[in-house]
């Protein structure tokens, strides 16, 4: 099994020979952090991603694992070193769990995770040099009460229901950010992200995408909460890390925040009845109470990105679906594999004669 790279201290320093940029990836294990890192590579990138594996998995970066200028290292920014990193050209902070059924079982650890983990990556930003991501979210807008949300547009936000330690954490997050780029000039850059999907989401992630393609496939009962009208705006993996390539280009002095979101609004049960129809499946619709304070609309204005970025989404939902099926369908193929008696039985003995 693959393992993270552990360093203590300061023992972490970075060789730059060949003056390929350095980027450093917060939470480059997660479902976005792995995608960002694959595509920082693939511009020339050195890259280091960091994650203390808290709602991710070092497997999920194995294919990176190969390239020379790829490193894995187990930190949680909340008490990160700034000072164990000696050069950083962009840092990039994706280092919080989204899904609320990881960010509600520990709520402490999520409000510090996108306070002070975010602090310790500014105060990393100003003494390197570095323009730094942050990862906002549309949760910033709450129960909004426009439609669809600009980011002129302030939110509306419960500071003590069992989502603001999310939804509060993410906006003093922003505020940081602009009090650093005010205070001591850090090249700042913030993006409000709405709802996103792909291939490499974790199967236990929680979030209605891969919730319905996972019920979907073993045919079982596909829970909507509420009455399913609620609406959601889907915006397909790589055209998420496209906008924020495009944020963080240093040819721009695009600050944010900025939304990255698809704005084709579509109903839960519209998601629904799609993952059935392109999965094939015998799942019914069954509902579950709505939870607190779940937003009942959320669509993105994106003009601003349109304008500033020239970035739009281009995958459609039925095309994005369908790979991100597709990718579901091969894991679960895998793991039935794995748990066979046949490859159960070899293992055991590989393992016995390994012993």
């Amino acid at each position: 099994m693959t393992t993270a790279v552990k360093n203590n201290g300061k023992a972490h320093r970075q060789a730059h020979t060949n003056g390929a940029q350095t980027a450093i990836v917060a939470g480059g294990a997660g479902f976005l952090g792995s995608h960002l890192c694959a595509r920082l590579l693939r511009e020339g990138y050195k890259v280091i991603a960091l994650d203390n594996f808290c709602t991710s998995a070092a497997s999920a970066v194995d294919p990176l694992r190969h390239h020379s200028s790829f490193t894995l290292l187990e930190r949680d920014i909340a008490s990160l070193d700034p000072d164990e990193f000696d050069r950083a050209d962009a840092i990039f902070n994706l280092a919080c769990a989204a899904s609320p059924i990881h960010y509600q079982r520990s709520p402490i650890d999520t409000l510090f995770s996108s306070v002070r983990g975010m602090e310790n990556l500014l105060m990393l930003a100003r003494r390197t040099g570095a323009r730094i991501f942050q990862a906002s979210t549309s949760e910033i807008y709450g129960h909004p009460t426009i439609h669809p949300q600009s980011e002129t547009y302030w939110g509306y936000v419960n500071p003590i229901g069992p989502r603001s330690c999310y939804d509060e954490g993410k906006r003093c997050a922003e505020t940081l950010c602009v009090l650093y780029e005010q205070e001591y000039g850090v090249n700042v850059r913030i993006a409000r992200i709405f709802n996103t999907y792909g291939p490499g989401m974790r199967l236990s992630d929680g979030r209605v995408v891969i919730n319905f393609i996972v019920q979907a496939l073993n045919d079982e009962l596909i829970t909507l909460y509420g009455d399913g009208m609620q609406t959601r705006s889907f915006c397909y993996v790589d055209d998420l890390i496209e906008g924020i390539m495009r944020l963080m280009d240093p040819h721009n002095q695009v600050r944010g925040p900025i939304n990255l979101g698809n704005p084709a609004e579509v109903t839960v049960r519209e998601l629904a009845e799609a993952v059935i129809r392109l999965t094939g499946s015998d799942s019914v619709l069954g509902t579950r109470p709505l939870p607190i304070d779940d937003p009942p609309r959320r669509r993105p204005d994106i003009s601003l990105a349109a304008r500033v970025l020239d970035w739009r989404p281009r995958v459609d939902l039925e095309t994005g679906l369908a790979l991100t099926i597709r990718d579901v369908e091969r894991r679960l193929a895998d793991m039935d594999v794995l748990r066979s008696p046949a490859v159960a039985g070899a293992v055991a003995s590989f393992a016995g004669a390994r012993a």
